[in-house]
């Protein structure tokens, strides 16, 4: 398709994760908001079979774990559509279960998936974007990236460094014209809980129980009772796109915005409290 025959769209969006959850929901919000829509996952037929087909989508298998794949559908993206605007970062799967309790394989998995896989994408699809001088790198994290929770303690590792690369970001690429948020959403209403997004370590330990064992329980009653509405995440996703000078952070819903403001608290409280010592350490002039 010749750059003269390409249709009008409002941007293009590129989203991985997107066969079904909060990321199939963005893509919907996405379309229907007059946008392209380059649309992955691991499984391309849930993809088309709740998108449909439209000359405004492009459904592309990737796993993001991969980087040649993560280069490839850059690419197809880029010879559809010629240009891309938007990239959301999705794609990621949950581990429930004591630090101590988490076996290495499964977390060496979401180590994978939630930050190498998410740098494999974003070094595909800079380049693209620094051409244009335009562009916005959208980083979906967590209330767990802000704030570390037993029993979430090594999926939260990987959705701190997903701020950390996201504030580095934000530095590097504010000057080329581009935007990098990171996204926190708190309990959404999607299958984050369900077997098909969240890990649970099979290994017990007693003397968690009241702490992690605690949440294994609380998990398992919250399961599609979160409060958040996911139709509304991706109609907010949209919102923050538009926006001619979006955040660096951008919480989602009132119990991440509780948790941020506690944990605000909690750090400024510490912080007066051992500043004689925090300050002790510098070369005495």
């Amino acid at each position: 398709m010749t750059t003269a025959s390409r249709p009008a769209f409002k941007r293009v969006w590129f989203i991985t994760g997107a066969s079904r959850g909060i990321g199939a929901l963005i893509a919907q919000a996405a379309l229907a908001d007059g946008n392209a829509v380059v649309a992955t996952g691991r499984n391309v037929e849930p993809i088309v079979a709740r998108l449909g087909d439209s000359p405004a989508l492009l459904p592309l298998r990737l796993d993001v774990t991969d980087e040649a794949q993560a280069r490839a559908a850059v690419d197809a993206a880029l010879a559809r559509f010629g240009r891309l605007d938007v990239l959301v970062n999705n794609a990621g799967f949950g581990l429930l279960g004591a630090v101590e309790e988490s076996r290495d394989a499964d977390v060496r998995r979401m180590y994978d998936t939630n930050v190498f896989g998410l740098l494999n994408v974003t070094r595909a699809a800079l380049p693209a974007m620094r051409a244009r001088r335009s562009g916005h790198v959208v980083n979906i994290s967590s209330i767990g990236g802000y704030r570390g929770s037993a029993g979430f303690g090594v999926y939260c590792s990987t959705k701190f460094a997903v701020e950390g690369l996201t504030e580095a970001l934000h530095r590097e690429l504010e000057p080329l014209g581009i935007h990098a948020t990171v996204v926190e959403p708190g309990y959404f209403r999607t299958d984050f809980l369900d077997a098909s997004s969240l890990v649970v370590a099979p290994d017990v330990i007693d003397d968690y129980d009241a702490t992690a064992g605690a949440v294994r329980r609380r998990a398992a009653g919250l399961n599609r009772r979160q409060p958040g509405d996911p139709e509304r995440l991706a109609a907010a996703l949209v919102s923050l796109v538009d926006a001619p000078h979006p955040p660096l952070r951008l919480p989602l819903g009132t119990d991440t915005l509780k948790a941020i403001a506690e944990k605000n608290a909690f750090v400024e409280q510490e912080t007066e409290a051992w500043r004689a010592l925090s300050a002790s350490t510098d070369f005495s002039s």
